[in-house]
């Protein structure tokens, strides 16, 4: 098996804390599943920060590679997004530390989530539900948008609350769509065509009948995740969530010739573990 480049959890942190990002421009740093830290004009933000062994310890899941940091390492967290309560997203392990470490941080999640990021040691002042198609505005330089989310299915409470979210974010002239764990469904696309995203970061695991007898719930495809990419209109896509169980992976590389068989133009990349990846947009070398 290939491992990642050895090096600490804190030189690993010191590299996104120094790093500097021009502006149309943001840095994504990979920590495997659909977990990574997007950085620009100077604000830090964890999606689904997995990076404890809760689920090796609780439920045998053991990771086919180790997460290039720990939990304590997280000493930069400015924005907290978590897109659903499944424990390689909502982390058992690692939120009590990222609460306790980072008290400045904004944590969003949906409402659904609420008493268990409470019971982790999220403060209620620091927690904001995860109100999807409404844009939230963090300090002067960052708007996020939850988009639902159908893991395989849309589901909401009766006050309209979805359980299952993605985020788009509006970061340094750049716009990300970050999906979460999701199928495809006819207003999703609707919806993120409107957007007109820069980077859109999809999961590719797909889904079948062995692995919803396992109590997996699936997600799109590598090919409906590449047709979504190209009808959608984002400029570049990341596939995620392919490579931290067995029994739930795929092959990134089927997604890439998926789209070169098809979308020849459709612009892509497929992060390395502990990959920094500074992507660059049509505004970055825009003279004001």
């Amino acid at each position: 098996m290939n491992k990642p480049n050895v090096r600490s959890g804190e030189s690993f942190i010191k590299e996104v804390k120094e790093t500097q990002v021009p502006y149309g421009c943001l840095a994504v740093w990979y920590l495997g599943q659909e977990s990574v830290i997007i950085k620009g004009d100077g604000i830090t933000i964890y999606v689904d920060p997995f990076v404890s062994d809760y689920l090796e310890v609780n439920s045998g899941l053991k990771r086919t590679y180790p997460a290039p940091i720990v939990p304590t390492d997280i000493t930069n967290a400015d924005v907290c997004l978590i897109t659903h309560e499944h424990g390689d997203h909502l982390d058992p392990g690692t939120i009590p530390h990222l609460a306790a470490n980072n008290p400045d941080a904004v944590f969003i999640a949906p409402a659904a989530c609420r008493a268990q990021m409470l019971e982790l040691g999220v403060a209620p002042s620091s927690l904001v539900d995860a109100k999807t198609e409404n844009w939230q505005s963090l300090q002067s330089k960052l708007r996020i948008m939850p988009v639902a989310a159908a893991h395989e299915e849309l589901e909401a409470d009766s006050e309209g609350n979805h359980r299952y979210v993605g985020y788009l974010i509006e970061l340094n002239g750049v716009k990300l769509y970050h999906a979460g764990d999701t199928i495809v469904y006819p207003e999703l696309v609707e919806h993120i065509q409107s957007q007109q995203v820069d980077l859109a970061m999809l999961p590719i695991n797909g889904r079948d009948y062995f692995r919803t007898s396992r109590g997996i719930i699936g997600n799109m495809d590598y090919r409906e995740a590449a047709e979504f990419a190209a009808v959608t209109g984002a400029e570049t896509v990341i596939p995620l969530h392919y490579d931290i169980f067995t029994g739930n992976a795929e092959n990134p590389g089927y997604f890439v010739d998926y789209l070169y068989k098809h979308f020849p133009g459709q612009k892509s990349h497929v992060l390395a573990q502990a990959e920094r990846f500074v992507y660059v947009s049509g505004q970055a070398f825009r003279q004001t």
